[in-house]
């Protein structure tokens, strides 16, 4: 696996992924915020910073009342968040999605602690490494989402595509801490 340069490593802040930030030496790129509304429904807003001081809105994830999954507004699209995180029958603990592209990408653990993101052809693309919390200036972090540029057909630092690694990486997270 090729090393990602230090702007292609994000530091993940909070053990809630749904409530967390992404930075790298730049700043803040991803940002998730949750909100109780006052129905109870829980509401996360992905959020990627453009500029210094202005963010586009990502994605919209609303929870389902008994706190599992629901379902995603990402872009224009509407989608159970199932979609996003479906088991894959062949290899335990893994999760399949569907990219950008029509092809299937898939989480799944190493031998190692690294959960690795592989594309339709096998290669890894990116990987989440969970890491001892470690204090900085924006908050404690508990893991890093590293991209590898040139690996695979090179689209995973592009939107929509990294995008979608966020969220499914965070998705990933979710499933994982509450066993679902």
């Amino acid at each position: 696996m090729s090393s990602p340069a230090s702007n292609d490593i994000l530091s993940w802040t909070n053990q809630d992924a749904r409530e967390s930030q992404l930075f790298n030496s730049w700043g803040v790129l991803y940002r998730f915020q949750t909100n109780v509304s006052p129905g109870g429904q829980s509401i996360t807003t992905l959020w990627r910073t453009i500029r210094p001081g202005k963010e586009d809105r990502v994605a919209k994830l609303e929870w389902a009342a008994n706190g599992g999954l629901g379902r995603i507004v990402l872009g224009k699209n509407t989608a159970p968040m199932s979609d996003l995180v479906r088991p894959d029958p062949a290899i335990y603990g893994a999760r399949m999605f569907n990219g950008p592209d029509g092809l299937v990408y898939r989480w799944r653990p190493s031998n190692a602690t690294d959960i690795l993101l592989q594309d339709a052809s096998g290669t890894v693309i990116a990987f989440f490494r969970p890491l001892p919390k470690t204090r900085y200036q924006i908050g404690d972090v508990f893991g890093e989402l590293h991209f590898l540029r040139s690996a695979g057909a090179g689209t995973v630092t592009h939107p929509p595509m990294m995008d979608l690694v966020t969220v499914t990486a965070m998705l990933y997270r979710f499933c994982q801490a509450w066993g679902l």
